[in-house]
Protein backbone atom coordinates (compact mmCIF):
# COMPACT_ATOMS: atom_id res chain seq x y z
CA UNK A 1 0.00 0.00 0.00
CA UNK A 2 2.80 2.61 1.12
CA UNK A 3 4.65 2.07 -2.64
CA UNK A 4 0.95 2.30 -4.26
CA UNK A 5 0.70 5.65 -2.26
CA UNK A 6 4.37 6.59 -3.34
CA UNK A 7 3.04 6.38 -6.69
CA UNK A 8 -0.18 8.06 -6.63
CA UNK A 9 2.46 10.98 -5.31
CA UNK A 10 4.71 11.15 -7.41
CA UNK A 11 2.16 10.99 -10.43
CA UNK A 12 0.67 13.84 -8.25
CA UNK A 13 3.65 16.07 -8.20
CA UNK A 14 4.31 15.92 -11.67
CA UNK A 15 0.96 16.57 -12.51
CA UNK A 16 1.37 19.98 -10.60
CA UNK A 17 4.76 20.91 -11.84
CA UNK A 18 3.50 20.51 -15.35
CA UNK A 19 0.80 23.01 -14.42
CA UNK A 20 3.05 25.06 -12.79
CA UNK A 21 4.88 25.54 -15.92
CA UNK A 22 1.93 26.26 -18.07
CA UNK A 23 0.74 29.02 -15.96
CA UNK A 24 3.92 30.80 -15.03
CA UNK A 25 4.26 32.66 -18.12
CA UNK A 26 0.40 34.08 -17.20
CA UNK A 27 1.68 35.10 -13.32
CA UNK A 28 4.39 37.09 -14.68
CA UNK A 29 2.23 39.01 -16.10
CA UNK A 30 -0.39 38.91 -14.33
CA UNK A 31 1.80 41.10 -11.44
CA UNK A 32 2.90 43.29 -13.97
CA UNK A 33 -1.04 44.10 -14.46
CA UNK A 34 -1.17 44.15 -10.60
CA UNK A 35 1.72 46.96 -11.08
CA UNK A 36 -0.05 48.99 -13.48
CA UNK A 37 -3.57 48.25 -12.60
CA UNK A 38 -3.05 50.23 -8.65
CA UNK A 39 -4.58 48.50 -5.25
CA UNK A 40 -6.42 45.82 -4.55
CA UNK A 41 -9.56 45.78 -5.18
CA UNK A 42 -12.30 43.85 -2.23
CA UNK A 43 -14.20 40.79 -3.86
CA UNK A 44 -17.37 39.47 -3.93
CA UNK A 45 -17.96 42.61 -5.97
CA UNK A 46 -21.66 41.12 -6.98
CA UNK A 47 -23.62 40.79 -3.94
CA UNK A 48 -26.88 39.46 -4.06
CA UNK A 49 -29.47 38.53 -7.26
CA UNK A 50 -32.48 38.29 -6.97
CA UNK A 51 -35.60 37.90 -8.95
CA UNK A 52 -38.13 40.34 -9.11
CA UNK A 53 -41.83 38.93 -8.80
CA UNK A 54 -43.72 41.71 -10.38
CA UNK A 55 -42.04 40.89 -13.43
CA UNK A 56 -42.53 36.97 -13.20
CA UNK A 57 -44.60 35.11 -15.90
CA UNK A 58 -44.80 31.63 -13.88
CA UNK A 59 -46.31 29.69 -16.66
CA UNK A 60 -44.01 30.82 -19.43
CA UNK A 61 -40.30 29.90 -19.92
CA UNK A 62 -37.61 30.30 -18.27
CA UNK A 63 -39.92 31.25 -14.99
CA UNK A 64 -41.07 27.65 -15.27
CA UNK A 65 -37.87 26.05 -14.93
CA UNK A 66 -38.13 23.90 -11.57
CA UNK A 67 -35.04 25.94 -9.77
CA UNK A 68 -36.88 29.56 -10.10
CA UNK A 69 -40.34 27.90 -9.21
CA UNK A 70 -40.01 29.87 -5.81
CA UNK A 71 -38.14 32.69 -7.15
CA UNK A 72 -34.17 33.72 -7.56
CA UNK A 73 -32.83 34.81 -3.94
CA UNK A 74 -28.60 34.44 -4.14
CA UNK A 75 -26.40 35.88 -1.68
CA UNK A 76 -23.11 35.85 -2.95
CA UNK A 77 -20.63 35.36 0.03
CA UNK A 78 -17.34 33.96 -1.67
CA UNK A 79 -15.45 35.38 -4.36
CA UNK A 80 -15.99 31.72 -6.88
CA UNK A 81 -19.55 30.61 -6.78
CA UNK A 82 -20.49 27.07 -8.70
CA UNK A 83 -23.70 26.73 -9.93
CA UNK A 84 -24.42 23.04 -10.32
CA UNK A 85 -27.44 20.68 -11.66
CA UNK A 86 -28.66 18.42 -14.48
CA UNK A 87 -28.69 19.22 -18.04
CA UNK A 88 -31.98 21.26 -18.43
CA UNK A 89 -31.70 22.71 -15.20
CA UNK A 90 -31.46 26.19 -15.78
CA UNK A 91 -27.76 26.85 -14.91
CA UNK A 92 -26.93 28.30 -18.43
CA UNK A 93 -29.86 30.41 -18.41
CA UNK A 94 -29.29 31.74 -15.33
CA UNK A 95 -25.65 32.42 -15.96
CA UNK A 96 -26.87 34.04 -19.54
CA UNK A 97 -28.88 36.73 -17.54
CA UNK A 98 -26.28 37.48 -15.03
CA UNK A 99 -23.85 38.66 -17.85
CA UNK A 100 -26.67 40.50 -19.89
CA UNK A 101 -27.07 42.51 -16.72
CA UNK A 102 -23.48 42.59 -16.47
CA UNK A 103 -23.16 44.26 -19.79
CA UNK A 104 -21.36 41.30 -21.26
CA UNK A 105 -21.95 40.22 -25.04
CA UNK A 106 -24.75 36.98 -24.68
CA UNK A 107 -22.62 34.64 -27.01
CA UNK A 108 -19.79 35.25 -24.95
CA UNK A 109 -17.22 38.57 -24.52
CA UNK A 110 -16.99 41.50 -22.49
CA UNK A 111 -18.52 45.04 -22.98
CA UNK A 112 -16.68 45.91 -25.76
CA UNK A 113 -17.96 42.71 -28.16
CA UNK A 114 -20.64 43.23 -30.38
CA UNK A 115 -21.80 40.55 -32.57
CA UNK A 116 -25.04 38.92 -31.21
CA UNK A 117 -28.45 38.77 -33.04
CA UNK A 118 -30.18 39.39 -30.31
CA UNK A 119 -31.55 43.25 -29.65
CA UNK A 120 -33.96 42.75 -27.10
CA UNK A 121 -33.54 41.71 -23.60
CA UNK A 122 -34.26 38.14 -22.53
CA UNK A 123 -37.20 38.25 -20.07
CA UNK A 124 -35.02 36.60 -17.22
CA UNK A 125 -32.53 39.38 -17.35
CA UNK A 126 -34.88 41.86 -17.34
CA UNK A 127 -36.53 40.16 -13.90
CA UNK A 128 -33.51 40.17 -12.29
CA UNK A 129 -32.23 43.08 -9.18
CA UNK A 130 -28.62 42.82 -9.22
CA UNK A 131 -26.67 44.45 -5.88
CA UNK A 132 -23.10 45.30 -6.13
CA UNK A 133 -20.61 46.67 -3.54
CA UNK A 134 -18.67 47.70 -5.23
CA UNK A 135 -19.86 47.73 -8.85
CA UNK A 136 -17.42 46.78 -11.51
CA UNK A 137 -17.76 46.70 -14.84
CA UNK A 138 -15.00 44.59 -16.07
CA UNK A 139 -14.83 40.97 -16.92
CA UNK A 140 -15.88 38.40 -19.13
CA UNK A 141 -18.55 36.42 -20.08
CA UNK A 142 -16.92 33.09 -21.71
CA UNK A 143 -19.97 29.90 -22.93
CA UNK A 144 -18.15 27.08 -24.32
CA UNK A 145 -20.96 26.55 -27.10
CA UNK A 146 -20.51 29.70 -28.96
CA UNK A 147 -17.04 29.97 -28.67
CA UNK A 148 -16.08 29.58 -31.89
CA UNK A 149 -18.49 32.99 -32.73
CA UNK A 150 -16.01 34.71 -30.15
CA UNK A 151 -12.79 33.75 -31.55
CA UNK A 152 -14.17 34.71 -35.16
CA UNK A 153 -15.52 37.94 -34.21
CA UNK A 154 -11.88 38.49 -32.55
CA UNK A 155 -10.37 37.65 -35.85
CA UNK A 156 -12.69 39.78 -38.51
CA UNK A 157 -12.81 42.78 -35.46
CA UNK A 158 -9.03 43.05 -36.22
CA UNK A 159 -9.36 42.75 -32.00
CA UNK A 160 -5.18 42.36 -30.74
CA UNK A 161 -4.09 39.25 -30.27
CA UNK A 162 -1.57 39.87 -27.69
CA UNK A 163 -4.73 40.36 -25.40
CA UNK A 164 -5.32 36.42 -26.40
CA UNK A 165 -1.77 34.79 -26.34
CA UNK A 166 -0.34 36.86 -29.59
CA UNK A 167 -2.05 33.84 -31.33
CA UNK A 168 -5.29 33.78 -33.68
CA UNK A 169 -8.02 31.60 -30.96
CA UNK A 170 -8.80 29.62 -34.55
CA UNK A 171 -4.77 28.63 -34.86
CA UNK A 172 -4.86 26.51 -31.39
CA UNK A 173 -6.75 23.69 -30.15
CA UNK A 174 -9.85 24.25 -28.62
CA UNK A 175 -8.28 23.41 -25.43
CA UNK A 176 -5.48 26.13 -26.46
CA UNK A 177 -7.72 28.62 -27.27
CA UNK A 178 -9.90 28.47 -24.11
CA UNK A 179 -6.70 28.43 -22.03
CA UNK A 180 -5.27 31.17 -24.09
CA UNK A 181 -8.41 33.38 -22.96
CA UNK A 182 -8.26 32.71 -19.80
CA UNK A 183 -4.18 32.91 -19.28
CA UNK A 184 -3.97 36.37 -20.67
CA UNK A 185 -7.63 38.12 -21.11
CA UNK A 186 -8.55 37.48 -17.41
CA UNK A 187 -7.53 40.19 -14.60
CA UNK A 188 -10.00 42.68 -12.93
CA UNK A 189 -13.62 42.21 -12.55
CA UNK A 190 -16.11 39.56 -13.11
CA UNK A 191 -15.87 36.27 -14.82
CA UNK A 192 -19.27 34.25 -15.91
CA UNK A 193 -18.18 31.13 -17.25
CA UNK A 194 -20.67 28.57 -18.61
CA UNK A 195 -18.78 24.89 -18.80
CA UNK A 196 -15.39 25.86 -19.24
CA UNK A 197 -14.25 22.33 -18.67
CA UNK A 198 -15.90 21.51 -22.50
CA UNK A 199 -12.50 21.82 -24.25
CA UNK A 200 -9.73 20.98 -21.70
CA UNK A 201 -8.01 18.40 -20.62
CA UNK A 202 -7.95 16.96 -17.08
CA UNK A 203 -4.50 18.65 -16.27
CA UNK A 204 -5.60 22.10 -18.10
CA UNK A 205 -8.57 21.70 -15.83
CA UNK A 206 -6.37 22.38 -13.01
CA UNK A 207 -4.49 25.14 -14.82
CA UNK A 208 -7.53 27.19 -14.98
CA UNK A 209 -8.02 26.55 -11.53
CA UNK A 210 -4.58 27.69 -11.19
CA UNK A 211 -5.57 31.12 -12.92
CA UNK A 212 -9.07 31.32 -10.53
CA UNK A 213 -6.70 31.16 -7.36
CA UNK A 214 -4.12 33.70 -8.27
CA UNK A 215 -7.15 35.68 -9.10
CA UNK A 216 -9.75 35.50 -6.38
CA UNK A 217 -7.07 35.41 -3.66
CA UNK A 218 -5.84 38.65 -4.71
CA UNK A 219 -9.21 40.24 -4.34
CA UNK A 220 -8.91 41.27 -8.36
CA UNK A 221 -11.72 38.96 -9.63
CA UNK A 222 -15.22 37.39 -8.97
CA UNK A 223 -15.90 34.04 -10.73
CA UNK A 224 -19.42 32.38 -11.54
CA UNK A 225 -19.04 29.50 -12.85
CA UNK A 226 -21.28 26.33 -14.13
CA UNK A 227 -19.66 23.34 -14.46
CA UNK A 228 -20.10 19.23 -14.87
CA UNK A 229 -16.54 18.44 -14.18
CA UNK A 230 -15.91 17.79 -10.07
CA UNK A 231 -12.31 18.62 -10.50
CA UNK A 232 -13.13 22.23 -10.67
CA UNK A 233 -16.06 21.46 -8.28
CA UNK A 234 -12.96 20.76 -5.96
CA UNK A 235 -11.71 24.30 -5.36
CA UNK A 236 -11.38 25.27 -1.83
CA UNK A 237 -13.62 27.90 -0.47
CA UNK A 238 -16.17 28.18 -3.36
CA UNK A 239 -19.75 27.89 -2.42
CA UNK A 240 -21.73 25.65 -4.73
CA UNK A 241 -25.07 26.39 -5.96
CA UNK A 242 -27.52 23.50 -7.05
CA UNK A 243 -30.34 23.84 -9.62
CA UNK A 244 -31.46 20.26 -9.51
CA UNK A 245 -34.56 20.86 -6.91
CA UNK A 246 -37.28 23.20 -7.15
CA UNK A 247 -35.19 26.38 -5.66
CA UNK A 248 -31.24 27.15 -5.96
CA UNK A 249 -29.84 26.29 -2.53
CA UNK A 250 -26.20 25.48 -1.54
CA UNK A 251 -24.81 22.00 -1.51
CA UNK A 252 -21.42 20.30 -0.71
CA UNK A 253 -19.26 19.07 -2.81
CA UNK A 254 -19.30 15.59 -1.83
CA UNK A 255 -23.08 15.36 -2.28
CA UNK A 256 -23.08 16.67 -5.63
CA UNK A 257 -24.30 13.52 -8.30
CA UNK A 258 -21.13 14.88 -9.95
CA UNK A 259 -18.65 13.81 -7.45
CA UNK A 260 -20.79 10.68 -6.08
CA UNK A 261 -21.63 9.29 -9.67
CA UNK A 262 -17.65 9.82 -10.96
CA UNK A 263 -16.13 8.34 -7.61
CA UNK A 264 -18.50 5.55 -7.71
CA UNK A 265 -17.59 4.60 -11.04
CA UNK A 266 -14.02 5.39 -11.14
CA UNK A 267 -13.88 3.26 -8.27
CA UNK A 268 -16.15 0.35 -9.68
CA UNK A 269 -16.53 1.28 -13.35
CA UNK A 270 -16.99 -3.18 -14.15
CA UNK A 271 -20.52 -3.00 -11.84
CA UNK A 272 -21.85 0.14 -13.85
CA UNK A 273 -21.09 -1.18 -17.34
CA UNK A 274 -22.80 -4.71 -16.15
CA UNK A 275 -25.77 -2.89 -15.02
CA UNK A 276 -26.07 -0.29 -18.31
CA UNK A 277 -25.32 -3.54 -21.07
CA UNK A 278 -27.86 -5.32 -18.91
CA UNK A 279 -30.37 -2.89 -19.20
CA UNK A 280 -29.71 -2.69 -23.39
CA UNK A 281 -29.43 -6.96 -23.69
CA UNK A 282 -32.57 -6.76 -21.81
CA UNK A 283 -34.12 -3.89 -24.17
CA UNK A 284 -33.47 -6.17 -27.11
CA UNK A 285 -34.70 -9.03 -26.19
CA UNK A 286 -38.18 -7.53 -26.05
CA UNK A 287 -38.03 -5.52 -29.02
Amino acid sequence: MAGAGALRDSDAQVCVESVLETVAECARDMEARTKRGGGRLRGPFLRHVALLAERVHTKRYPFNIAAFSQGIDIELTSNVTFFVGENGSGKSTLLEALAENCGFNVEGGSRDHNFSDRKDRSELASALRLSWLPKVSDGFFMRAESFYNFASYIDQSGSSRERYGGRSLHEQSHGESFLALFANRFDRGIYILDEPEAALSPQRQLSLLSIVHRLETEGRAQFLVSTHSPIILAYPGAVLLSLDGDAICAVRYKDTDHYRVTKQFLDSPDRYFRHLFSEESDDEGSS
